[in-house]
C-alpha cells in the first residue's frame, strides 16, 4: 500500500505550500513515523490471524521511507532473493481471498507427472515438520531428488539408483524374510487411479519394516483450497495511517518549528 500526502491527506498537502520547507520536512518524517506504525500493526494482525507465522514472512513486510522529494511511503511484502518464496505468493490468498500460489515443490512434482493437475499437497501425519509447523525444506529436497523432479538444470542434484537402495538399507529378517530397514517412498492416487494403492489416500507414503508392509502418510494430495480473504492488509494499513499521522505530523512539525533557523 502507498501512503501519499497528495492521495491520503490532503489538508496537509494544501499547507505544505504555505507553510514552507519545514512543513515539508516535517510531512516527510510523520509519514516514515506512520509507516512503521502501519508495520507493527500488521505484524500484530498476523500473529492473530496465522498460526505460527514464520519470522521470514514477518520480516517481508517492508517500508521504503518517503523523502523531501517524494512524499511518500510504501508498505509491501519484498522478496529479498535468494532460496526463499516470494512472500507475495504466501500472502495473496490470505489478503485477497481464491487459491493460492503453488510451491516450488508442487510445481516441480506436477512436472514430472506425479502431482495431478488442480491438486496441492499438504503435509502427511508422518512428515517432518518444523517449528513453525511446514514441512523441513531439507525433506522437500530429498523428496524431489528421489522421485528425479529436478529441473534439466538441477538434474545433477536428482537421487541415483544406488542412493535409492542405499536409503532402503535392504535386508532380511530373523526368519529371512526380505525387510526395508530404511525408507522407501511411493506414489498412490487412491480411487483416481486403478490399482494395487487405490485403497490409499493419494499422495507420497513411506514403506519400511518386513516386505515394507509399514507404511506411513507423508505428503498428501487434495484438491486446490479456496481461501477467504483472513488477512485484510489494506484495511488495517488505511485505518492505522488515518489515525497515526495527524498525531505525528503535528509532533514533527512542532520540533521543526522550534529548531527552525531565524
Amino acid at each position: 500500500m502507498q501512503l501519499s500526502i497528495e492521495t491520503n491527506f490532503r489538508d496537509v498537502a494544501r499547507e505544505l505550500d504555505r507553510a514552507g520547507k519545514q512543513a515539508r520536512f516535517a510531512a516527510m518524517q510523520a509519514l516514515n513515523d506512520t509507516g512503521f506504525k502501519v508495520r507493527d500493526a500488521l505484524h500484530k494482525e498476523m500473529d492473530q490471524k496465522f498460526d505460527r507465522v514464520t519470522p521470514y514472512i514477518k520480516r517481508s513486510i517492508f517500508v521504503t521511507r518517503a523523502t523531501k522529494a517524494k512524499l511518500e511511503v510504501v508498505i509491501e511484502p519484498r522478496y529479498m532473493g535468494g532460496k526463499g518464496v516470494d512472500p507475495k505468493n504466501v500472502l495473496q490468498a490470505s489478503i485477497y481471498g481464491g487459491a493460492r500460489k503453488h510451491k516450488r515443490s508442487e510445481v516441480a512434482l506436477r512436472r514430472v507427472g506425479i502431482l495431478p493437475v488442480g491438486y496441492s499437497i499438504v503435509p502427511g501425519r508422518a512428515v517432518p515438520l518444523d517449528q513453525y509447523g511446514n514441512v523441513r525444506g531439507s525433506f522437500l529436497v530429498q523428496l524431489i531428488s528421489y522421485f528425479k523432479a529436478f529441473s534439466e538444470q538441477g538434474y545433477r542434484a536428482n537421487m541415483t539408483d544406488k542412493r535409492k537402495a542405499g536409503l532402503a538399507k535392504f535386508g532380511k529378517s530373523a526368519n529371512g524374510y526380505r525387510t526395508i530397514n530404511g525408507v522407501v517412498y511411493f506414489i498412490a492416487y487412491g480411487k483416481l487411479r486403478s490399482g494395487k494403492t487405490s485403497h490409499l489416500h493419494p499422495g507420497i507414503w513411506a514403506r519400511t519394516g518386513i516386505h515394507g508392509s509399514d507404511i506411513k502418510p507423508i505428503l498428501m494430495f487434495v484438491r486446490d483450497p479456496k481461501y477467504r480473504q483472513r488477512f485484510d492488509f489494506h484495511k488495517i494499513g488505511e485505518r492505522t495511517a488515518l489515525k497515526e499521522f495527524p498525531r505525528a505530523f503535528d509532533i514533527r512539525y512542532a520540533a521543526a518549528l522550534r529548531t527552525a533557523r531565524p
